[in-house]
């Protein structure tokens, strides 16, 4: 398997591109105007304390104020039997006024603020330092057992020499490496959490403690491994500041990283750019001839699998099951390319058998094993659906490559010309009965004022008789569909 980095640095956006195979799986952006604030540090001020949520809303020096939740301030306890304890009341931890040092655990996303944590986490290459856990762990993705074992006792040496306060987890990459290289990087972090630490001290509230790295090397940090072959960055200041970087915490990868200075854009390299406008539109084409519809709300996101035009040689089960495993692995690997997260609702297409129904749902688990965030599938509901989670950090790629449509305000409709029109001659009758006018100017949208025009049936006519007083239409490109002034005259 061939992965790729490509790096777009421009004066105001960097977009990073992870390829997999010839095929972009994950782009990220970052703008001069819009950081992503996932990971940073804040000195913050308790605004306002909800009991009855077990929240507060802290002050951290943006738009919004973020939320804090009891749950993201101390960590599960359970009793003898194994049964969880009750959270402590947020009372007893927050004070309104109180200054406390947050990290941001989501971006703001749509109407809602940042989402904090007080538990701290510090990462680098291979670990992840946290101030307030003395405990260690190793990274999901490491599945095997005795290969688990040493890494905890690794850790266990490590943070007992090092860290004895803190707690450890081993990322995915410190599988392979060696004790002393593991040593280097909790160094690292153990003086980072100091220099922190003595910031938060002298931080008004409301400020920025510490940020997270610039995108290209946080992509570094977080994405490159011993797969990747080559990282190409389109720009030559950005890759001399990368390659320093590397040579100080991923030594082994600095030769992989290269300037690219191709004729064409890097992003037209395996049709990147391609793949990002086709990622903003709602219908994914399949190559089987089906296509999947995939619509984000506040609430979630919903997928529904349709066979098109894809008629099978066979039966229709073997349509149905074909059309499914195909949309499985497309499906994953949109949810990468879109960075859908949150509740995430897939509406295959019917399938009665039961071994048709595993298959798929095997498919799409291990489609989703190459994914970096976290997910959770469940098996079909009575209704035939699947249900998943996924973890969400940052916002969607159209959230931030898109804005709510300013014609239809982001419902993805409009009203028909028809329903105008009716409006149009509703409007006229209430105006007629606040204003002793002569006549009426009606100011719509082109298609509006001709239909007005060109059909008596839409009643304009009998209005204007109903009434005594003329009533002019006046088509006007200046108007959207949905706009339309009436004027008495």
């Amino acid at each position: 398997m061939s992965f790729e980095i490509l790096v777009n640095s421009g004066v105001q956006e960097t977009r990073v591109a992870l390829v997999e195979n010839g095929a972009a799986q994950e782009v990220h952006v970052q703008r001069a105007s819009r950081h992503g604030l996932t990971g940073n540090f804040y000195m913050g001020r308790v605004q306002r304390v909800l009991p009855g949520m077990q929240a507060a809303f802290v002050e951290i020096g943006l738009a919004r104020t973020a939320f804090l939740h009891i749950a993201d301030m101390v960590h599960p306890v359970r009793d003898a039997s194994g049964e969880p304890l009750p959270l402590p009341s947020i009372t007893q931890k927050l004070h309104e006024g109180q200054s406390i040092l947050v990290q941001v655990l989501k971006d703001p996303l749509g109407t809602k603020g940042a989402r904090l944590t007080t538990l701290l986490s510090v990462p680098s290459r291979y670990l992840v330092l946290l101030p307030c856990e003395p405990t260690v762990g190793v990274s999901t993705r490491i599945e095997d057992e005795p290969s688990r074992a040493r890494m905890k006792a690794m850790l266990e040496t490590l943070r007992a020499e090092h860290a004895p306060d803190c707690g450890l987890i081993a990322r995915t990459a410190a599988e392979t490496v060696t004790p002393a290289a593991l040593a280097t990087d909790l160094q690292f972090l153990v003086r980072l959490w100091r220099a922190i630490s003595q910031q938060a001290k002298s931080a008004a509230p409301g400020t920025l403690v510490h940020g997270d790295l610039p995108l290209s090397m946080r992509i570094l940090r977080d994405l490159l491994g011993t797969e990747v072959e080559r990282v190409r960055i389109d720009s030559a200041e950005e890759c001399r500041r990368v390659k320093q970087f590397a040579q100080v915490f991923v030594p082994d990868a600095a030769d992989r990283i290269e300037w690219y200075q191709g004729a064409a854009p890097i992003f037209d390299l395996y049709g990147v750019e391609d793949d990002i406008n086709r990622a903003l539109s709602r219908k994914v084409e399949l190559k089987s001839g089906g296509h999947l519809v995939i619509d984000q709300t506040e609430a979630m996101t919903t997928v529904d699998v349709n066979t098109g035009g894809f008629l099978g040689t066979r039966n229709l089960e073997e349509t149905v099951l074909k059309t499914n495993l195909e949309a499985s692995q497309a499906i994953a690997r949109q949810l990468r390319l879109r960075n859908l997260g949150g509740i995430i609702i897939v509406d295959f297409i019917d399938m009665a058998s039961d071994d048709h129904r595993a298959q798929v749902l095997r498919s799409l688990e291990r489609a989703l094993l190459q994914d970096s965030a976290r997910t959770q599938v469940y098996p079909f509901s009575p209704l035939g659906l699947i249900e998943m989670t996924r973890k969400r950090s940052r916002e969607s790629l159209g959230h931030i490559l898109c804005e709510p449509c300013e014609t239809c305000n982001g419902r993805g409709q409009v009203k028909s010309v028809e329903t105008v029109c009716h409006e149009v001659v509703r409007e006229v009758q209430r105006a007629a009965r606040q204003f002793e006018a002569d006549a009426f100017l009606v100011l719509a949208a082109p298609e509006v004022g001709q239909r007005l025009q060109d059909e008596p049936a839409l009643g304009l006519p009998d209005l204007e008789s109903q009434l005594r007083r003329p009533i002019r239409v006046h088509p006007d490109s200046d108007y959207q569909r949905e706009a339309f002034d009436v004027i008495p005259q």
